[in-house]
């Protein structure tokens, strides 16, 4: 069953989405996307992960445009440089006011050399870091390795990550027990580092199937849209 009240999310201004390979944190912007774009508000997303060849918002890019959400891309000569250089684009989106700007940006602190370049963007309006956590992946299996990924991250990015997100997920084969698993881990991290848990994530299908009043925090529904390609995505309307 599917219980209310339930804690949705709600966000303004800037989300940067951050994570080491394999947090999950393509799948976390674009299903965050597609959520705030539901509840009325204009959405940009930019794909900034110039990491990770094969899981990036781009893949999704024609499902959200038909949602009416905005999908800023990389150019080309822009993919090929040595030290990321951001297209006007991104910038020009992050300085827009009255927009939620969602950025996907690479995995680990490598990745997160981007956002450095958008320094005096920042300073134009309010932004959020959020660092998406799987306990179930290497590196953020343990309290210690998200706290070392997180201070690579803000190393690099030359920003401070304002809070932490649990996606506990085993991709098609994810139960509630990884989920229940996941929000006793990110309630253990929070506790460590003091960082508010923004949100956690609970696949479509059990949310539907499950009472989510367990759970004392914001949770993003999420479907699937980033599969091996014997698998089909799921719809996001």
């Amino acid at each position: 069953m599917n219980s209310d009240p339930i804690m949705r999310v709600d966000y303004r201004d800037i989300v940067v989405i951050v994570g080491n390979y394999g947090s999950g944190k393509t799948e976390v912007s674009i299903n965050l996307a597609v959520t705030e774009k539901q509840a009325g508000k204009t959405v940009q997303v930019a794909d900034l992960d110039l990491v990770n060849p094969y899981f990036r918002t781009r893949e999704a890019s024609k499902q959200l445009r038909m949602l009416g959400i905005d999908v800023i891309l990389p150019q080309e000569q822009y993919l090929k440089a040595d030290l990321p250089i951001l297209s006007p684009g991104v910038a020009s989106m992050i300085r827009t006011k009255g927009i939620l700007a969602i950025l996907d940006v690479g995995g680990d602190g490598v990745g997160a050399t981007v956002i450095a370049a958008l320094a005096e963007a920042f300073n134009k309006r309010p932004a959020k870091v959020l660092q998406v956590v799987n306990p179930f992946r290497p590196y953020t299996d343990t309290l210690e390795g998200c706290e070392k990924i997180r201070s690579e991250i803000e190393m690099t990015s030359k920003m401070k990550i304002t809070g932490i997100v649990s996606n506990a997920n085993m991709m098609q084969d994810t139960t509630m027990e990884h989920v229940r698993q996941g929000y006793d881990f990110i309630l253990r991290l929070a506790d460590q580092n003091g960082l508010p848990i923004e949100f956690i994530t609970v696949p479509d299908v059990l949310q539907k199937e499950n009472d989510m009043t367990q759970f004392s925090c914001p949770l993003l529904t999420i479907k699937r849209q980033l599969v091996p390609p014997w698998l089909q995505a799921e719809e996001l309307t």
